[in-house]
């Protein structure tokens, strides 16, 4: 099999109302370049990476389509080393973009694998488990009303989720404490409650109300602080009962090992565009393994899943709804929350061509 040409195409996902992100501004839409990897045999790979808001976009298509010679005639399943040429092929700019990049591929490469083999791509790699334990993360977001914040809580509950995520800011901590409160009431004691702060505290204010929220049995504090600032995350890690998680900003798994090596959190967040792509990631949950630290990916629900399937140190799946339009499939849930590993080819979630002309912004 030879890979015969790589096609893209940009998507604008609107994300309608508008997420307000307090003093970080809104999400108004998911930007994405879907890449598509073509063989001799028929077969097609997918992948999809994104920004938000349209900003770099441009920047993001351009890199991929600059990558396009370095897979064009290879075979895709004597692919391994691809990762690592990719990167040393642009290691003279950086991370970024050029990761992103190469994670396009990357992503692409992996479900023309499991396609090729009749595989879902956890089966490919040999999963570890059948069902995965996934929170929603696609609502209870800084801008809404507490008792937005309860309906939304209750209808999340009502769809079957077993953990749901929050999101906080740097205002008063009193209503901070208010409104997660007012959360984990609306959801009950057994539902797994998590709270992001998205990088908006100082180490001393995220103490402060990390403190606060002790008695919330919250299952992890996720991003208090700027994501380079590994020291401020150990003392508050250091200083709290509540897990902390962090890691979905930090760029490949190198990027994951500095973060564990650093004692900065008890759930690595790695964030498949920014590992590189698959390759990266797994390489990230082997880091975990071996750190003997949870990892619970960022994002890219349908991708994730099988990879969370297939690695020891998997935790949750973050259930993210912005690109399900674009998926000619859906994340099936169990009757204990977690999202079932189906025996479809490949990723086993297929673009819709309808639904991507629809989006289509190229």
């Amino acid at each position: 099999m030879k890979v015969t040409g790589l096609r893209t195409t940009i998507v604008r996902l609107p994300i309608d109302p508008a997420i307000g992100l307090g003093g970080q501004g809104s999400i108004r839409s998911a930007d994405c370049v879907l890449t598509f990897i073509d063989t001799d045999e028929g077969l097609t790979g997918e992948g999809l990476v994104f920004t938000l808001n349209n900003r770099g976009l441009t920047v993001i298509h351009a890199m991929v389509r600059q990558l396009s010679d370095l897979v064009v005639g290879l075979d895709p399943l004597m692919s391994g080393s691809l990762n690592a040429r990719a990167g040393q092929d642009v290691n003279f700019l950086g991370k970024g973009v050029a990761t992103i990049g190469v994670a396009a591929i990357d992503m692409a490469l992996w479900d023309l694998r499991g396609k090729a083999a009749g595989l879902n791509v956890a089966h490919l790699i040999g999963a570890c488990r059948a069902s995965v334990p996934t929170y929603a993360s696609g609502g209870l977001w800084q801008h809404l009303t507490i008792d937005e914040l309860q309906q939304e809580a209750n209808a999340l509950v009502a769809k079957g989720f077993r953990a749901v995520k929050t999101r906080i800011g740097a205002a008063d901590p009193h209503e901070t404490v208010t409104r997660v409160r007012a959360v984990r009431e609306a959801i009950g004691p057994s539902i797994a409650l998590m709270v992001d702060a998205y990088q908006q505290l100082t180490v001393t204010q995220a103490i402060r109300i990390g403190r606060m929220l002790e008695g919330m049995n919250l299952t992890w504090f996720e991003e208090p602080v700027l994501c380079h600032d590994h020291t401020g995350e150990a003392e508050i890690r250091r200083a709290l009962d509540t897990p902390l998680a962090s890691g979905e900003s930090v760029f490949t798994h190198r990027g994951i090992l500095e973060l564990l090596q650093a004692g900065a959190v008890d759930v690595a967040m790695p964030d498949l565009q920014r590992m590189g792509g698959p390759t990266g990631l797994l390489k990230a949950g082997q880091l975990c393994e071996a750190f003997c630290t949870p990892c619970s990916p960022h994002l890219f629900t349908e991708m994730s899943l099988a990879l969370l399937a297939a690695m020891p140190s998997g935790y949750f799946l973050e259930y993210m709804p912005w690109f399900e339009a674009i998926y000619r499939e859906r994340i099936q849930l169990d009757s204990d929350g977690n999202s079932v590993v189906t025996d479809r080819p490949g990723w086993g979630f297929s673009f819709d061509p309808e639904q991507v002309r629809r989006y289509c912004a190229s």
